[in-house]
């Protein structure tokens, strides 16, 4: 099989900004390649010399991509015999052979036409991660009932191999994700300081307390009132990510611990404040993020268990709701703890532009997080 070709957001951003075009050949429309002047801020419209090659990468790259996946599905110890797990095989198949046959993109309408494709691939697949939550589910009953494993024997949260499966899979579709969305974005009209989805000034304190909003609305939903979050952080630290992504990661986590506190300390007390610390320094790395709650901390020995796909203190019948609704990926309409994959998916969110995600906690009095953004943007997707 052909080789992927990883991106880091240094080359999604030069891309965008045309500072990757074949300099022997002039721009059809006679100006610099973002077709405006004064591009350095990353606001200006890509130009159609721009999406013709971000389209050709993708015509390439995508379809390798989503075979890997195909395969992978179709190999996967137990899940891969699933009906939902063979739908997202579907799916993909269906998606590679739209990509495979379609022609080469030469002129600006192929282009369009080309987006249009994509628009419908990328809408089909909005809802993998919740099918493939409810191929785990039916693994789960289908164990408990003896029908695979030896005699339904089979340790769920020891499968070691089905674990760094998932972890592939979603590491590779925060990628393919990234790339379709990417792309679409560059065709819409500019936003100031932005190539496509990246932020050249991505302010981590305001993303921050966008999460700390929608978490406090899901949770007083939910509990009928939320913990108060206190924030320390240099308000003009800025530097250049995916706005999106650190949104998904912080709402995550604080709705971890939101829903810890309210549960540890009983509903209608006075909750102590969630904390949450944003490290600052030009010279660092790293962009840190800490998120210290005292909703009681994890059990030294479920620590393992958080990052697999399969371990959730949800209710299970609040999971087995969660997986019989059709919904995307992320939104404030889904209970506080459903999938159980919070963790993980935060995780490979983080890892996936050369970040990490970390978890230190206190049984009987709290939990803190701290999550690594790389701020270098050299790092390149760990394709599986």
């Amino acid at each position: 099989s052909k080789p992927q070709t990883p991106v880091s957001l240094q080359t999604l951003t030069e891309t965008g900004r045309g500072e990757r075009l074949d300099r022997g050949k002039p721009n059809t429309d006679g100006l610099r390649p973002w077709g405006n002047e004064g591009g350095e801020g990353g606001d200006k419209a890509a130009t159609q010399q721009v999406l013709m090659q971000v389209a050709s990468f993708l015509k390439h790259e995508l379809p390798i991509r989503l075979s890997h996946r195909v395969r992978d599905l179709g190999t996967v110890p137990y899940m891969s015999s699933m009906p939902s797990v063979r739908t997202v095989a579907n799916w993909y198949a269906q998606s590679v052979s739209e990509l495979s046959s379609f022609p080469e993109i030469r002129t600006p309408a192929d282009e369009q036409a080309f987006a249009k494709l994509l628009e419908g691939i990328y809408e089909r697949h909005a809802s993998v991660l919740v099918t493939m939550a409810r191929g785990a589910f039916e693994l789960r009953g289908a164990i408990r009932r003896g029908e695979v494993g030896d005699a339904g024997k089979v340790k769920w949260e020891e499968m070691e191999g089905m674990h760094e499966f998932l972890d592939g899979f979603y590491m590779s579709r925060i990628g393919i994700r990234m790339l379709i969305g990417q792309y679409l974005s560059l065709r819409q009209p500019p936003m100031q300081d932005y190539v496509g989805m990246i932020c050249s000034t991505t302010s981590p304190i305001k993303v921050v307390q966008t999460a700390i909003s929608d978490a406090s609305f899901m949770c007083t939903r939910k509990y009928g009132d939320a913990p108060q979050v206190i924030v320390h952080a240099p308000a003009d630290l800025t530097f250049s990510y995916v706005p999106t992504h650190i949104h998904y990661i912080m709402l995550e986590l604080l709705k971890n611990s939101m829903r810890a506190t309210v549960e540890w300390h009983g509903v209608d007390e006075d909750y102590p404040p969630i904390k949450v610390v944003i490290a600052d320094g030009e010279e660092n790395e790293d962009v840190v993020i800490k998120i210290s709650d005292e909703g009681g901390g994890i059990k030294r020995s479920h620590m393992s268990r958080i990052w697999s796909y399969l371990f959730t203190t949800a209710d299970p019948a609040v999971q087995e709701g969660m997986v019989g609704f059709e919904n995307v990926d992320h939104s404030t309409d889904s209970p506080l703890a459903g999938l159980g994959y919070g963790l993980p998916i935060s995780r490979a969110y983080a890892k996936f532009w050369g970040g990490d995600l970390s978890v230190m906690s206190m049984e009987g009095y709290g939990t803190d997080v701290f999550l690594h953004l790389s701020r270098l943007g050299a790092s390149k997707e760990p394709l599986p």
